[in-house]
């Protein structure tokens, strides 16, 4: 049986809590590629590599979850001290030369979204940024094996991302 087709890309906007943690739901577990603000530094995005049990059908596809209006982000390692120590060395950027090395295989090029993102409960930062802003703004973590991730933000979009999406590249000067 053929897979189904997929969509053509859609932006899903998730802006009230229950559906941001909807959408937290289904990042669970799936592979964090890429994180950062976007070229606007304005909002701040988490590229997610999503895949289902391949007996599903269901084929795997690139997500972006675009933090809107993210007032703050804190990026902090989850690698331990002593990880850190046995992985300094360049060979670990290398998924083929790291593997074999005692140390965190940062060549691998994704982390484990595990536990995952959650929202977090208003606090005296969101509360003033929303009465500052005249919209909700929230707060969230996202736990993955490598980061810890904290976002303060207005809105959350989730897109399908075309082959090809970059998000950043150099033009002339």
């Amino acid at each position: 049986m053929a897979a189904p087709p997929v969509p053509p890309a859609a932006k899903i906007s998730v802006v009230d809590a229950q559906q941001i943690t909807e959408a937290f739901e289904d990042a669970f577990d799936q592979a964090l590629v890429f994180h950062g603000f976007t070229d606007s530094m304005r909002d701040y995005d988490l590229i997610i590599y999503a895949t289902a049990d391949p007996r599903t059908g269901i084929p795997p596809e690139y997500l972006r979850y675009r933090f809107s209006c993210c007032v703050r982000a804190t990026v902090t390692s989850t690698v331990t001290p002593e990880i850190w120590g046995r992985s300094l060395d360049d060979r670990l950027l290398d998924f083929e030369q790291g593997r074999e090395l005692d140390g965190y295989v940062w060549g691998v090029r994704w982390q484990e979204l595990y536990p995952g993102p959650k929202l977090l409960p208003a606090t005296a930062e969101t509360t003033a940024w929303s009465a500052r802003l005249g919209r909700p703004v929230r707060e969230a973590v996202i736990e993955a094996n490598a980061h810890s991730i904290r976002l303060v933000f207005a809105d959350l979009s989730v897109d399908r991302l075309a082959p090809g999406y970059s998000p950043f590249v150099v033009g002339e000067s």
